[in-house]
């Protein structure tokens, strides 16, 4: 098992002590996000073999018990379960607090996590470890753990605290993904948002549909950023490229994720970026034509057909079986950059508008999107998509959206809006509205960006909730994403330069309340967590401002 727990190792304070356990100063103590509040008191507590853990509930034991393994794998230190209420470390019930919230205080006899359920326990933990420091004894070879005293109140600012890996544009396999889920529970960050279907590739064995994988897994080349270029290049790698999870590697991942308190959304775009399945089935397609797996990347001319009953059926096909590999209670279907293009010069696409009293492209993109909204409700969960699913054009340089006018369809009012672009002014006005809304600003989170565009002081900077929204709205923000878009970051070390360090100010963003974040603050704790990334061997961005 790949323990988070590594940390404890790469965190060393290497200063001579006596056998009598140190008080631990300021300066030493330093816990990534920055908790609610943090008194330091005298001694510590030293962590030893054969010492008992005691559970008050079936939640509070899950988390000890991932407590006692991960101690075990990382420090070769054996903790003993216990029926006795006055064990040495104690994790306990208090209905009183709010989700993933905790209480944690440690005495030199003595650790107490408190919390109302699982989410609470296990980010308990994720302090401990953070706190846990090797102090070697003076004159001699030997060691000791140490827990400094301290007492510590703690809860999230926001319920929504995502990072999000494109898998379609390039295929980093399980091993990575488990890397980064390790990464974001230390962090204290719950959900993974999986973009696992694109016109790059298609990543999710689909038992119904073989091909999806057979075919649209594959292309036979991939566009480069030749001399920066980008999206204006016209050189190719000559590659193949393939890659997708079975559906058994998708419940393992899901399992290794809510063993970490963090839940995978996955997304499955529609009714555009559809290039990978309109490439394994034309019939899905609206210009009828047959494509292969798109080599370049960026907006494609075709979107999913849907003015028909079987291609809709396919995509409630598909979600049928997503529904059974992921639990978690939002599905997003993308929705972002549809070009209507295709729709417009389609006779029987524009027959179907006409006969349904359809006035825009975009009222027919909300009318399909409200479809999907009924279905994915019917069936116990709730859709989320990128904020052009409200029929507002944000992209008015984009040739295949020429309309000028907006939808006049209402968006069903159950969908989770996932702000990227666009005027601040429509969040404010989704919120007003009643909509939920997950703000991922592409020029203040998004992954892909250089660090000159975004750097680790903007990127913690960030506030989700936009400036001059009415407080009785502030509810209606669940949070945060930060993405990382794939495309020209073909391999996993550079995936982790571009996440890591800035994947820690968001965690901070989103955990830590505003008047108890302070950049100097997180900057110290942040070298703390460089050492852990360095005893892994990530790649991270090391020009730190």
């Amino acid at each position: 098992m790949q323990s988070i727990y590594r940390l404890i190792l790469a965190v060393i304070l290497l200063s001579s002590c006596n056998e009598k356990n140190k008080t631990f100063s300021d300066s030493e103590i330093a816990i990534l996000p920055q908790p609610s509040s943090l008194v330091i008191g005298e001694s510590s507590f030293a962590l030893k073999d054969e010492m008992t853990v005691f559970s008050e509930t079936n939640e509070a034991k899950k988390a000890s018990d991932y407590f006692i393994e991960s101690i075990k794998d990382s420090l070769s230190i054996n903790l003993q379960k216990t029926d006795n209420k006055n064990a040495n470390i104690v994790f306990k019930l208090d209905n009183s607090l709010t989700n993933d919230a905790y209480h944690l205080s440690i005495i030199p006899n003595q650790v107490i996590i408190t919390a109302n359920g699982y989410g609470g326990f296990f980010y308990g933990v994720q302090s401990i470890n953070q706190l846990l420091s090797k102090e070697f004894l003076e004159g001699k070879d030997k060691f000791k753990y140490l827990l400094p005293a301290v007492t510590i109140k703690d809860n999230p600012r926001f319920k929504w605290r995502a990072y999000m890996l494109d898998e379609s544009r390039y295929f980093h396999g399980e091993k990575f993904v488990k890397q980064m889920l390790d990464q974001m529970a230390l962090l204290k960050m719950n959900i993974f948002h999986w973009h696992l279907v694109d016109d790059a590739g298609w990543r999710i064995e689909i038992k119904k549909y073989p091909k999806l994988t057979e075919i649209g897994s594959k292309r036979d080349s991939t566009q480069i950023n030749h001399e920066g270029k980008r999206w204006e290049s016209n050189i190719f790698d000559g590659k193949p490229h393939s890659g997708f999870y079975t559906q058994e590697q998708i419940k393992n991942i899901v399992a290794y994720a809510t063993e970490r308190n963090i839940t995978i959304v996955p997304e499955f775009e529609m009714p555009g970026h559809s290039s990978a399945a309109i490439a394994t089935y034309t019939w899905l397609g609206t210009a009828g034509k047959d494509i292969d797996v798109p080599v370049k990347f960026g907006r494609l001319y075709d979107n999913y057909d849907v003015t028909k009953p079987e291609v809709i059926q396919f995509i409630k096909d598909v979600l049928t079986e997503m529904f059974e590999l992921f639990p978690s209670k939002v599905i997003h279907i993308g929705g972002d950059e549809v070009g209507y293009k295709v729709w417009e010069e389609t006779k029987h696409v524009q027959d179907y508008m006409k006969k349904n009293n359809i006035k825009t492209p975009a009222d027919l993109q909300i009318q399909f999107t409200n479809n999907i909204s009924n279905f994915i409700e019917s069936n116990g969960k709730r859709m989320m998509g990128w904020n052009e699913i409200l029929g507002k054009n944000i992209h008015q340089g984009f040739e295949e959206k020429k309309h000028d006018k907006e939808a006049e369809t209402e968006l069903a009012k159950n969908v989770v809006v996932h702000f990227w672009k666009g005027d601040l002014d429509l969040v404010t006005d989704a919120a007003k509205k009643g909509y939920d809304i997950v703000n991922s600003l592409h020029s203040s989170t998004y992954l892909d960006y250089d660090y000159k565009s975004i750097s680790l002081e903007k990127a913690y900077s960030f506030n989700p909730i936009p400036e001059g929204l009415e407080e009785q709205y502030h509810k209606n923000i669940l949070g945060l994403g930060c993405q990382m878009w794939s495309e020209w970051t073909p391999t996993n070390t550079d995936i982790e330069y571009q996440t890591f360090p800035r994947i820690a100010a968001y965690a901070e963003v989103g955990w830590t309340q505003l008047e108890n974040k302070d950049y100097s603050n997180f900057k110290k704790a942040l070298k703390n967590v460089q050492k852990h990334w360095d005893n892994l061997g990530i790649n991270y961005h090391k020009d730190i401002e």
